[in-house]
Order: C-alpha cells, then structure tokens, then sequence
C-alpha cells in the first residue's frame, strides 16, 4: 500500500488558543494542517479550543469563536500552541492539566513563537533545547534557567515536544513535522501551494535587528548574497560539485565563502550541500523506483554504501526502509525497479 492508498484516520492536530490570541501564529499551524488543496491528501484534522469556549480575544482587534473546550486535547494526537501573551501569565490549574495528559497520552506538543513561555511552566522542557523569538530568548533564559533557550535557530524537535522561533517560523516547524509525518513530497506539496520553499535555509540570526554599528549598506549585502550560487549549485546536485567548486563561482576563498555560510545561513558549505543532496535523495525515493544506487548517482553522493551512510547519521533510517514509509506513488516516474 503507498501513502496515498494510506486510509488510516487523519492525525488530529488541537491548537490552544489563549486571549488576546496573535491570529497569524494560529494561521501558520491551521494553513498548514487544517487547509484542504486540490490533490493533496487529506492527512490532518484541525482543531482549536480554549479553556472557555466562546469569543476569544485577538490582537487584530476583533474576536474569533471557539466553540471546543479543553476536552479536545483528549484527543489530540499534536497539541500546538500558538502563541501565549502577556509572556508571564501563568497557566491555569486547568489548562496545565489538560496539556500534561495530553502529553502523557502520547500527543506531540508544539510551541509557535511565545508558546513556549506556556510550555515552558509545564516543566517538560527542563533540561532540553528549546528556541523562540530571538527578542524574546533572553526573557525566555532569565525566567526558566532550567532551559538551555538557543536563539540561533527556526525550530528544535525533539519528538515529544517542539518549539518555533518567531511567527513565521511556525510554518517552518508545521512543515518539518509533515515531512517527518508523512515524507518530503507531502510537505512539499503543501509548501507549493502555500508559495513558500519547503525548508527555509539557516537559522533567525540572519534575520535579527544588527546593532546600529554593525548595519551594512544595502547594496554591498545583495553583492555579497548567497542566493545564485545557491541555485547555480541546486541546478548541479548530479554532479561532483565540492566546497572548492563553489567558492571559485562566487571568486572567494575557501574561507571566506565559510563565513558567508554562517552568516548568512548559519551553517557550513559543507552542510549545506549535504543537506540539499538528501533532501533531493529523498524526494526520488518517494516519488521514483529508481534503484538506490542510481538516486545516489542522481543526488552526487556516487554510491548506495555513502547514501545509506548519510542518511543513517541525518535520518536514522535507511534508503529502503524510507522508501516504504513514505512511498507516494505506485511506479514512480515510469522507470524500472531494481
């Protein structure tokens, strides 16, 4: 059976709202997983419910109705916080409750933007990485010193619990959990529709406010942009493109070309380009029954042995077994099957 024969019942997604509610750290959780496209498989079901069901305060000043209660976390198989304002107010008795069961009856919990602060009272990310809001990280560290708060980053998975930095992204992470959830192509697939890539490059710090001193002139920035070499090399990914290769485009030194990297992206040249042949690995896996020595081939990593190897350390999987679980099509694109 391929995932889209899959009849399996949607997995139910619940976002808990809390007035006054940001409307666009919700709408980047129901666009993702409550929005229904013209041939897309329906795999979510969404919801949202309050502690007390009725109107609900936005910031955009205007109200929205909710008409489920907490009862719907029950249910929930991804309970996502959209969002929690004023940053220090506290989570009712109830509302802890309701999210802690949730959690111990195996739903994934997932902060868009400030939801962490609500996450954080529950005490389940003591002692783990969690991110948000680059303006608001060190707020995030001074009151729960038992978080290690990374300001650097989009999102942090882990598993259970997930936390977004600011709004936007939120559809980062909502993305990311689609493409652990059922595949690359799905996620993709949505990200078209939605008119954004499926995985956003590096990490906040590129788009944090610079101090004053640190400002650049525009013009020099869009010189110095990674963007054509980006394309030039994702046009390329068959080929033995290296790290040597790509700072002799733009006309750089090795070591230059690694601070543009981490500047701009917040990641290695190296990385980057491994991360790209992955992602392109696993789009042919889900979508063709080329062997997996030529996808290797295809996505210039030059064997099934190095492919397995690199998807093992990224994915903890190997090729074949994700190609059973995220299998999209019946005979992929026409071509024979090893």
């Amino acid at each position: 059976m391929t995932v889209e024969d899959d009849d399996s019942p949607p997995h139910r997604v619940v976002a808990l709202v809390h007035a006054p509610q940001g409307p666009f750290e919700l709408g980047c959780a129901a666009e993702v997983f409550g929005t229904r496209r013209p041939g897309v498989p329906v795999r979510y079901e969404f919801t949202v419910c309050a502690e007390t069901p009725g109107p609900v305060r936005t910031t955009a000043g205007y109200d929205m109705l909710v008409s489920a209660g907490l009862s719907a976390l029950a249910a929930a198989d991804t309970v996502v916080v959209p969002g929690w304002i004023p940053l220090d107010e506290p989570l009712s008795p109830a509302v802890r409750e309701a999210v802690l069961a949730a959690h111990r009856n195996g739903a994934r919990l997932v902060s868009i933007c400030s939801g962490v602060f609500a996450l954080a009272q529950t005490g389940l990310l003591d002692g783990r990485r969690a991110t948000t809001h680059w303006a608001r990280a060190a707020e995030l560290a001074l009151r729960f010193p038992e978080l290690e708060v990374d300001a650097g980053v989009l999102y942090i998975d882990h598993g259970d619990v997930a936390t977004s930095a600011g709004a936007a992204a939120g559809v980062d992470l909502c993305l990311h959990l689609v493409r652990n959830d059922h595949g690359a192509a799905h996620a993709a697939r949505i990200a078209r529709h939605m008119v954004m890539p499926p995985h956003r490059e590096g990490g906040q710090a590129q788009y944090a406010a610079p101090a004053a001193q640190d400002r650049i002139d525009p013009a020099p920035a869009m010189e110095r942009s990674l963007a054509p070499l980006l394309e030039w090399v994702a046009e390329r990914l068959s080929e033995p493109v290296t790290v040597e290769d790509m700072a002799e485009r733009l006309r750089v030194s090795a070591r230059t070309l690694a601070r543009r990297f981490a500047e701009q992206l917040g990641t290695s040249p190296g990385q980057w380009l491994l991360g790209r042949r992955i992602t392109a690995a696993r789009t042919l896996l889900e979508e063709t029954d080329l062997p997996v020595e030529a996808v290797a081939v295809r996505v210039g990593l030059s064997s099934a042995t190095n492919l397995r190897r690199r998807f093992q350390q990224a994915l903890h999987t190997t090729p074949a077994a994700y190609r059973r679980a995220f299998r999209t099509t019946g005979k992929g694109s026409g071509e024979r099957k090893s």
